[in-house]
């Protein structure tokens, strides 16, 4: 469990992922609605090197933003109960990032290895983030940038 004070600790918890984050990457964002799940990708992508503003994609789902590597940013919770071909698949294959938030609601078509990181809004304002990796390369990552 990671444990932030603020959204700026949220920030550059977001930029460290960035900046170490591997090509063609997958991470799942999940928490309740005002948890930090888009102020985190706006840290992943200083990390990434992005000049653009991020912001949620909730109108236009999938956003992509160009920087070190592609970002690839989901916001999913529109999609529930989609069960058409919705074309994510060769972002997925990509050399990029894809950060998806709302994953439950295309659970089906994410790739199985994947970093999945749940937010956590406490009763204090400050957030706990939960890192659980699914897959060897996921695995050794989480151990590598939660090693101080």
């Amino acid at each position: 469990m990671i444990n932030l004070k603020n959204e700026a600790e949220m920030i550059a918890f977001g930029k460290r992922i960035g900046e170490t984050i591997f090509p063609h990457s997958i991470i799942t964002l999940t928490g309740d609605l005002g948890a930090g799940k888009t102020t985190f990708t706006k840290g992943i992508g200083q990390g990434l090197e992005i000049k653009k503003i991020i912001n949620s994609p909730t109108f236009t789902i999938v956003k992509v933003y160009s920087g070190r590597m592609t970002l690839y940013h989901f916001d999913a919770y529109r999609l529930e109960g989609a069960d058409d071909d919705l074309g994510f698949e060769e972002m997925f294959e990509d050399d990029g990032l894809c950060v998806i938030e709302w994953p439950q609601f295309i659970e089906d078509i994410i790739p199985e290895e994947r970093l999945e990181i749940e937010i956590i809004k406490n009763e204090d304002e400050t957030r706990s983030l939960k890192l659980h990796p699914i897959g060897e390369k996921y695995e050794n990552y989480v151990r590598e940038v939660t090693h101080d």
